[in-house]
């Protein structure tokens, strides 16, 4: 069974079919789904959805480009709300330049309180990053992030770029977008992220892999993300499958198989 370690389960287009969501997931050999927070008033519609189903986890955090709630999110409000057992993770949270101009200090501030925030409740990050690589590491660093560990996920950079991840001690999560024909650097760095450090993911409802590209992503998708991986890897699709899986239990220890 596959793990997608990454999905918006709360997004209007897909919170009005979860039953439906869950069974394709089942039909598709998907057995857990961790929804990753965007805004603080919309996690507890997230919770809401998965508190009462077991294979499906959260995680608390404000998307950095997510502007209008830059001062909302501080340390004592995500551990607060990280206290429940079916949040495993801070995030997502991270750095993103590619929409935004100007001062962007109040971005790097609310990166460093995620941080700061994963540390006093000893839970992973799930990282985003956009046209901000060199910063996202430099602030992971300084805030000592590599003691609670985490993914990067939707991975878009080269592998330059994620063998740095590797060194900090992140996983890596491959998205989609590796299905797409001219996604060469993703591709590559499919195939060289060690085993041990993969994870899989649909960013539903974004970034559908082929043959589904253009139309609304769901979990049960993740399983072309692993079958492009697999043979990418020229491997067969189960070990790819336990991999990804065990590596994913791994990092979101609170996350109960």
């Amino acid at each position: 069974m596959l793990v997608d370690s990454h999905c918006h389960l709360d997004f209007p287009e897909l919170a009005a079919d979860i039953p439906n969501l869950l069974k394709n997931m089942k039909d598709n050999r998907v057995g857990w789904a961790l929804c990753a927070g965007v805004t603080l008033e919309r996690f507890p519609v997230m919770l809401d959805i998965v508190r009462s189903r077991a294979n499906l986890f959260a995680a608390i955090g404000v998307h950095p480009d997510t502007e209008e709630t830059a001062r909302k999110a501080d340390i004592e409000t995500l551990v607060a709300r990280a206290v429940d057992p079916k949040v495993v993770a801070i995030g997502e949270t991270g750095l993103d330049y590619y929409r935004l101009t100007g001062d962007l200090e109040w971005q790097r501030e609310r990166f460093r309180t995620h941080i700061r925030a994963a540390k006093a409740c000893g839970k992973p990050l799930i990282i985003h990053t956009r046209a901000a690589a060199t910063d996202t590491l430099r602030v992971l660093k300084e805030e000592g992030a590599e003691s609670v560990g985490g993914v990067f996920h939707c991975f878009t950079e080269g592998i330059d770029m994620a063998q740095q991840v590797l060194d900090l001690g992140f996983y890596i999560s491959i998205s989609g977008i590796v299905t797409f024909k001219n996604a060469l650097e993703i591709k590559a760095v499919a195939q060289s992220v060690p085993l041990d450090r993969l994870l899989v993911e649909t960013d539903s409802p974004y970034l559908a892999p082929v043959p589904y590209r253009g139309k609304p992503n769901q979990p049960a998708y993740v399983l072309h993300v692993a079958e492009e991986i697999a043979r990418l890897r020229d491997l067969p699709l189960a070990t790819l499958m336990t991999a990804t899986t065990d590596n994913f239990f791994n990092l979101f220890k609170q996350a109960a198989r």
